[in-house]
């Protein structure tokens, strides 16, 4: 349905002709649908958006409080082996330190550049490995 001049009443628009979720999906999807008027109670939409302005404030405050409270370096010093030995995989862990690394990094190592090659052969049991610096 195209309309020319769309009402501006809620008792014209009201009068408009049905259509079905699917429909409007798939004419919403196939770019037929230029433009959506959606009807609502000015109350209720009032009171959604003062609901939504006290969450989005709440969350921002606590996740604020919760990221000053604690510094990376200070969560990651909380990985420390001496937090570790109340863990039932301590004994296995310590085992296998030489793979662990001595001290967890708070942030992510730098970009060396190196690109990684891995060529799987079928029906070999080993796979080549070759890296090289980036352009």
């Amino acid at each position: 349905m195209q309309l020319e001049n769309p009402s501006t009443s809620a008792s014209e628009l009201t009068l408009l002709p049905v259509m079905s979720w699917m429909r409007f999906a798939k004419d919403l999807y196939d770019g037929r649908i230029k433009q959506i008027c959606i009807l609502s109670d000015l109350e209720r939409v009032k009171s959604e958006a003062e609901e939504l302005r006290q969450l989005h404030a709440a969350s921002t405050t606590e996740s604020e409080d919760t990221r000053s409270a604690k510094t990376k370096k200070e969560r990651f010093d909380g990985q420390s082996w001496d937090s570790l030995k109340a863990s039932p995989f301590y004994d296995v862990l310590r085992e296998h330190k030489d793979a662990l690394p001595d001290e967890i990094p708070a942030d992510l190592p730098q970009d060396k550049g190196i690109q990684h090659e891995i060529d799987l052969v079928p029906g070999k049991k080993y796979c080549v490995t070759r890296q090289w610096p980036q352009p």
